[in-house]
């Protein structure tokens, strides 16, 4: 069981992210799913789908490399990196056309087939200083705000 969850898993960066299929968040996530991004949460895929969309708003070009996948019963880890260009203000703020890049890790549970819950972890800090829009606080641990 492991591995088919492991597969449901990395299935949801190639088809959700890497060939863009909005279509595939409701065939991989459960209605009632709830997923976990920072302090945020959505639950099911009406609830990710406005975040799926800020992001492709924000960034073209967007490829994700699942770089290590760990499954433990119906618990799949999956470490990835991810380059991309910030192409639209979907972040609110406007376009560097720079290419970017960024690491991360998503824990997901899977039940049936499809994802039940995830969590997940992402380097937006250092997202932000690629593009050049340090939060103030990053700005201070850098010693350029003293």
């Amino acid at each position: 069981m492991s591995e088919a969850n492991k597969s449901v898993a990395i299935r949801w960066f190639e088809e959700v992210w890497n060939k863009r299929r909005r279509e595939a968040i409701a065939e991989l996530l459960l209605p009632d799913a709830v997923l976990y991004e920072g302090g945020n949460q959505s639950v099911g895929p009406r609830g990710f789908e406005p975040f799926f969309d800020r992001i492709w708003d924000s960034f073209s070009d967007m490829h994700i490399t699942v770089e290590d996948a760990i499954a433990e019963g119906e618990t799949v880890c999956v470490r990835w990196s991810c380059t991309m260009k910030h192409t639209g203000p979907g972040l609110g703020m406007p376009p560097t056309n720079k290419q970017l890049e960024t690491t991360g890790i998503s824990i997901v549970r899977v039940e049936g087939g499809k994802i039940a819950a995830g969590w997940q972890n992402w380097d937006m800090l250092g997202l932000l200083q690629q593009i050049q829009s340090q939060p103030r606080a990053a700005l201070y641990i850098a010693g350029e705000d003293q």
